[in-house]
């Protein structure tokens, strides 16, 4: 069963993109979506067009270190 987190993001989050590339979500409101396995999917944007699939412990470590703040 996926849960949809509401959430702000309030410090950049580095994360390794395809290719190996280092992307960053920005600040901002975002939706955290907890997906089967041990990854969750950040979505971001005015209208929800970005996202990023995390594993579940980097998005642990950014709420624990304050970049990420679930609402609900």
């Amino acid at each position: 069963m996926m849960h949809t987190h509401t959430a702000r993001v309030t410090g950049p989050i580095t994360f390794t993109g395809p290719r190996g590339r280092k992307r960053t979500i920005p600040a901002g409101p975002c939706l955290v979506e907890e997906r089967e396995g041990d990854l969750v999917d950040l979505i971001w944007g005015p209208a929800g067009e970005k996202s990023a699939v995390l594993p579940t412990t980097e998005a642990e470590r950014a709420e624990r270190d304050g970049l990420l703040v679930l609402l609900d």
